[in-house]
């Protein structure tokens, strides 16, 4: 059964608050094998003008991935998340995460498509501020494949 495309437009405001910690920055930097001090070192990130370390950019799917499952997971929508691929990711930074931010994370529909018997969703995430600073703008294409794929 194709994807409820009503779903198209919707937007949800946002979910709880995530505190960025060194620790979750360090550990996100080992993962993905960023190495650079702004990563780890608070002194390094501050003579480079940063508040504290920064997140690498893809710390972003953190908090994007978990923000997203408010669409996800509505029996509403009728996706059967175990069809799912990643079809593709985009990260717009309007500045660097960066250790003690607290985040906050608005989810928009951008889009519901069927085509050839496969679902597309299209979600965004709006990664701000509690104070309303706009941080990153994260957009995730979910492919949710037909019974005959």
């Amino acid at each position: 059964m194709p994807l409820d495309k009503s779903f198209t437009g919707r937007s949800y405001p946002p979910g709880d608050v995530y505190e960025v910690g060194r620790a979750k920055i360090r550990e996100f930097a080992d993962a993905v094998g960023a190495t650079s001090p702004l990563h780890r070192d608070p002194d390094a990130a501050r003579a480079a003008g940063y508040a504290d370390v920064i997140a690498p950019p893809t710390f972003a799917t953190i908090i994007s991935m978990t923000s997203i499952s408010i669409v996800v997971d509505d029996p509403e929508l009728g996706l059967d998340y175990s069809r799912v691929v990643h079809g593709s990711q985009a990260f717009v930074h309007h500045r660097p995460m960066v250790a003690g931010d607290r985040l906050v994370t608005a989810v928009h529909v951008d889009d519901v498509q069927t085509r050839m018997g496969n679902d597309f969703l299209t979600v965004r995430a709006e990664i701000g501020t509690e104070d309303g600073e706009a941080v990153c703008t994260a957009t995730g294409l979910l492919v949710a494949r037909g019974e005959d794929a």
